[in-house]
Protein backbone atom coordinates (compact mmCIF):
# COMPACT_ATOMS: atom_id res chain seq x y z
CA UNK A 1 0.00 0.00 0.00
CA UNK A 2 2.86 2.24 0.62
CA UNK A 3 4.59 1.54 -2.80
CA UNK A 4 1.03 2.31 -4.45
CA UNK A 5 0.65 5.36 -2.33
CA UNK A 6 4.04 6.75 -3.38
CA UNK A 7 3.38 6.07 -7.29
CA UNK A 8 -0.04 7.92 -6.84
CA UNK A 9 1.28 10.70 -5.46
CA UNK A 10 3.96 10.68 -7.64
CA UNK A 11 1.45 10.91 -10.49
CA UNK A 12 -0.59 13.52 -8.94
CA UNK A 13 2.29 15.57 -8.77
CA UNK A 14 3.28 14.98 -12.38
CA UNK A 15 0.02 16.01 -13.85
CA UNK A 16 -0.58 18.50 -10.56
CA UNK A 17 -3.96 17.17 -10.37
CA UNK A 18 -6.20 18.71 -7.18
CA UNK A 19 -7.77 15.08 -6.73
CA UNK A 20 -6.74 11.97 -7.83
CA UNK A 21 -9.06 9.60 -8.67
CA UNK A 22 -7.12 6.69 -8.68
CA UNK A 23 -6.59 7.22 -5.04
CA UNK A 24 -10.33 7.52 -4.08
CA UNK A 25 -11.68 4.47 -5.95
CA UNK A 26 -8.83 2.46 -4.12
CA UNK A 27 -10.95 3.44 -1.08
CA UNK A 28 -13.94 3.41 -0.52
CA UNK A 29 -13.73 1.17 2.07
CA UNK A 30 -12.21 4.01 4.27
CA UNK A 31 -14.54 6.25 3.36
CA UNK A 32 -17.62 4.18 4.35
CA UNK A 33 -15.60 3.55 7.48
CA UNK A 34 -14.89 7.13 8.33
CA UNK A 35 -18.46 8.27 7.32
CA UNK A 36 -19.79 5.36 9.99
CA UNK A 37 -17.22 6.80 12.49
CA UNK A 38 -18.34 11.01 11.82
CA UNK A 39 -22.17 9.94 12.09
CA UNK A 40 -21.84 8.59 15.61
CA UNK A 41 -19.50 11.39 17.24
CA UNK A 42 -22.34 13.60 15.72
CA UNK A 43 -25.22 12.04 16.71
CA UNK A 44 -24.04 10.91 20.15
CA UNK A 45 -22.60 14.68 20.43
CA UNK A 46 -25.84 16.20 19.53
CA UNK A 47 -28.03 13.69 21.62
CA UNK A 48 -25.88 14.29 24.86
CA UNK A 49 -26.10 17.85 24.19
CA UNK A 50 -29.97 17.95 23.65
CA UNK A 51 -31.08 15.93 27.24
CA UNK A 52 -27.93 18.36 28.95
CA UNK A 53 -29.73 21.23 27.50
CA UNK A 54 -33.44 20.27 28.33
CA UNK A 55 -32.52 19.47 31.51
CA UNK A 56 -30.86 23.11 32.25
CA UNK A 57 -33.79 24.91 30.19
CA UNK A 58 -35.99 23.21 32.62
CA UNK A 59 -33.98 24.97 35.49
CA UNK A 60 -34.07 28.65 33.68
CA UNK A 61 -37.66 28.21 33.20
CA UNK A 62 -38.56 27.15 36.46
CA UNK A 63 -35.95 29.59 38.20
CA UNK A 64 -35.20 32.40 35.84
CA UNK A 65 -32.18 34.00 37.77
CA UNK A 66 -30.08 30.95 36.49
CA UNK A 67 -30.49 31.60 32.75
CA UNK A 68 -27.94 34.07 33.00
CA UNK A 69 -25.18 32.37 34.56
CA UNK A 70 -26.01 28.81 32.38
CA UNK A 71 -25.40 31.09 29.48
CA UNK A 72 -22.64 32.54 30.61
CA UNK A 73 -20.75 28.93 31.30
CA UNK A 74 -22.01 27.56 27.94
CA UNK A 75 -21.47 30.43 26.19
CA UNK A 76 -17.79 30.75 27.50
CA UNK A 77 -17.45 27.10 26.47
CA UNK A 78 -18.82 27.75 23.11
CA UNK A 79 -15.84 30.43 22.09
CA UNK A 80 -13.18 28.35 23.58
CA UNK A 81 -10.92 27.01 20.11
CA UNK A 82 -11.43 23.44 20.05
CA UNK A 83 -7.48 22.81 19.41
CA UNK A 84 -6.91 24.51 22.97
CA UNK A 85 -9.80 22.70 24.16
CA UNK A 86 -8.17 18.80 23.00
CA UNK A 87 -5.53 20.18 24.58
CA UNK A 88 -6.57 20.63 27.37
CA UNK A 89 -8.80 18.10 27.61
CA UNK A 90 -6.09 14.96 26.78
CA UNK A 91 -3.74 15.17 29.70
CA UNK A 92 -6.66 14.37 31.89
CA UNK A 93 -9.12 12.40 29.02
CA UNK A 94 -6.62 10.51 27.04
CA UNK A 95 -7.18 10.50 23.26
CA UNK A 96 -10.36 9.01 21.53
CA UNK A 97 -13.94 8.86 21.79
CA UNK A 98 -14.72 10.72 25.89
CA UNK A 99 -12.34 13.59 24.86
CA UNK A 100 -14.04 14.38 21.00
CA UNK A 101 -17.01 13.76 22.64
CA UNK A 102 -16.62 16.07 25.92
CA UNK A 103 -15.78 18.76 23.16
CA UNK A 104 -18.22 18.27 21.08
CA UNK A 105 -21.25 18.69 23.65
CA UNK A 106 -19.75 21.42 24.93
CA UNK A 107 -20.15 23.26 21.56
CA UNK A 108 -23.62 22.48 21.49
CA UNK A 109 -25.61 23.53 24.81
CA UNK A 110 -25.42 27.53 24.15
CA UNK A 111 -27.06 26.81 20.79
CA UNK A 112 -29.74 23.94 22.63
CA UNK A 113 -30.14 25.92 25.53
CA UNK A 114 -31.22 29.65 23.93
CA UNK A 115 -33.66 27.69 21.38
CA UNK A 116 -35.56 25.19 24.22
CA UNK A 117 -36.30 28.18 26.40
CA UNK A 118 -37.45 30.56 23.56
CA UNK A 119 -39.27 27.70 22.08
CA UNK A 120 -41.26 27.64 25.46
CA UNK A 121 -41.34 31.28 26.24
CA UNK A 122 -42.94 31.48 22.58
CA UNK A 123 -45.84 28.99 23.81
CA UNK A 124 -49.07 30.58 24.40
CA UNK A 125 -49.76 31.63 28.05
CA UNK A 126 -53.42 30.82 27.13
CA UNK A 127 -52.63 27.23 26.62
CA UNK A 128 -50.08 27.32 29.64
CA UNK A 129 -52.92 28.13 31.58
CA UNK A 130 -55.44 25.62 29.96
CA UNK A 131 -53.13 22.67 30.82
CA UNK A 132 -52.90 24.45 34.73
CA UNK A 133 -56.12 23.86 34.86
CA UNK A 134 -56.94 20.31 33.57
CA UNK A 135 -54.71 19.26 35.97
CA UNK A 136 -51.08 19.26 34.73
CA UNK A 137 -48.30 19.82 36.90
CA UNK A 138 -45.46 21.90 36.18
CA UNK A 139 -42.86 19.12 35.36
CA UNK A 140 -46.00 17.00 33.05
CA UNK A 141 -47.06 20.42 31.26
CA UNK A 142 -43.13 21.37 30.18
CA UNK A 143 -42.60 17.48 28.97
CA UNK A 144 -46.45 17.15 26.88
CA UNK A 145 -47.10 20.25 26.17
CA UNK A 146 -44.33 23.00 26.15
CA UNK A 147 -41.38 21.29 24.95
CA UNK A 148 -44.15 19.56 21.90
CA UNK A 149 -45.40 23.26 21.14
CA UNK A 150 -42.03 24.37 20.76
CA UNK A 151 -40.47 21.89 18.39
CA UNK A 152 -40.20 23.77 15.50
CA UNK A 153 -37.69 26.15 17.95
CA UNK A 154 -35.99 23.40 19.12
CA UNK A 155 -35.28 21.60 15.96
CA UNK A 156 -33.85 24.90 14.45
CA UNK A 157 -31.38 24.46 17.38
CA UNK A 158 -30.72 20.73 16.94
CA UNK A 159 -29.79 21.82 12.97
CA UNK A 160 -27.83 24.25 14.07
CA UNK A 161 -25.77 21.98 16.93
CA UNK A 162 -25.62 19.01 13.81
CA UNK A 163 -24.67 21.37 11.60
CA UNK A 164 -21.59 22.63 13.74
CA UNK A 165 -20.64 19.14 15.12
CA UNK A 166 -20.58 17.72 11.94
CA UNK A 167 -17.49 20.40 11.11
CA UNK A 168 -16.10 20.19 14.53
CA UNK A 169 -15.76 16.26 13.83
CA UNK A 170 -13.27 16.72 11.31
CA UNK A 171 -11.02 17.96 14.07
CA UNK A 172 -11.37 14.92 16.49
CA UNK A 173 -8.91 13.34 14.34
CA UNK A 174 -6.20 15.24 15.85
CA UNK A 175 -6.95 12.89 19.40
CA UNK A 176 -7.45 10.24 17.31
CA UNK A 177 -11.71 9.82 17.56
CA UNK A 178 -11.70 9.49 13.48
CA UNK A 179 -14.51 10.73 11.18
CA UNK A 180 -13.43 12.60 8.04
CA UNK A 181 -10.69 14.65 9.28
CA UNK A 182 -8.60 11.26 8.65
CA UNK A 183 -8.56 12.34 5.27
CA UNK A 184 -7.61 16.16 5.68
CA UNK A 185 -5.09 15.16 8.56
CA UNK A 186 -3.42 12.75 6.05
CA UNK A 187 -3.35 14.62 2.99
CA UNK A 188 -1.86 17.90 5.14
CA UNK A 189 0.56 15.42 6.23
CA UNK A 190 1.55 14.67 3.12
CA UNK A 191 0.90 17.68 1.25
CA UNK A 192 -1.49 15.72 -1.05
CA UNK A 193 -4.70 17.55 -2.11
CA UNK A 194 -7.00 14.62 -3.05
CA UNK A 195 -7.70 14.01 0.73
CA UNK A 196 -7.61 17.00 1.78
CA UNK A 197 -10.56 17.94 -0.56
CA UNK A 198 -12.37 14.46 -0.23
CA UNK A 199 -12.51 15.24 3.59
CA UNK A 200 -13.81 19.07 2.86
CA UNK A 201 -16.23 17.44 -0.12
CA UNK A 202 -17.95 14.60 2.55
CA UNK A 203 -18.49 16.77 5.30
CA UNK A 204 -20.05 19.87 3.43
CA UNK A 205 -22.11 16.80 2.07
CA UNK A 206 -22.76 15.15 5.58
CA UNK A 207 -24.03 18.88 7.20
CA UNK A 208 -26.13 19.51 3.79
CA UNK A 209 -28.10 15.82 4.14
CA UNK A 210 -28.42 16.09 7.81
CA UNK A 211 -29.79 19.62 7.67
CA UNK A 212 -32.39 17.92 5.10
CA UNK A 213 -33.30 15.32 7.28
CA UNK A 214 -34.33 17.33 10.65
CA UNK A 215 -36.33 19.99 8.05
CA UNK A 216 -37.91 16.48 7.54
CA UNK A 217 -38.32 15.18 10.66
CA UNK A 218 -39.70 19.11 11.87
CA UNK A 219 -42.31 18.61 9.44
CA UNK A 220 -43.34 14.85 10.36
CA UNK A 221 -43.38 16.40 14.05
CA UNK A 222 -45.16 19.42 13.70
CA UNK A 223 -48.49 18.83 11.20
CA UNK A 224 -49.94 21.99 13.04
CA UNK A 225 -48.15 23.90 11.41
CA UNK A 226 -48.74 22.85 7.88
CA UNK A 227 -52.42 23.03 8.60
CA UNK A 228 -51.90 26.37 9.86
CA UNK A 229 -49.88 27.42 6.72
CA UNK A 230 -52.35 25.24 4.27
CA UNK A 231 -55.45 27.78 5.76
Amino acid sequence: MIVIDALVLAQASLRDELVSWTWINQRWDEVWEATIEHLQLTFVAVAIGLVISIVLSAVSLAWRPAYAPITWVTGLLYTIPSIALFGFLVPITGLGFVTAQIALVSYTLLILIRNVVAGVDGVSPAIKEAADGMGYTTARRFVSVDLRLATPTIVAGIRIATVTVVGLVTITSLVGAGGYGVFILDGLRRNFSTPIVLGTVLSLLLALVLDLALVLVERALTPWARRGVAA
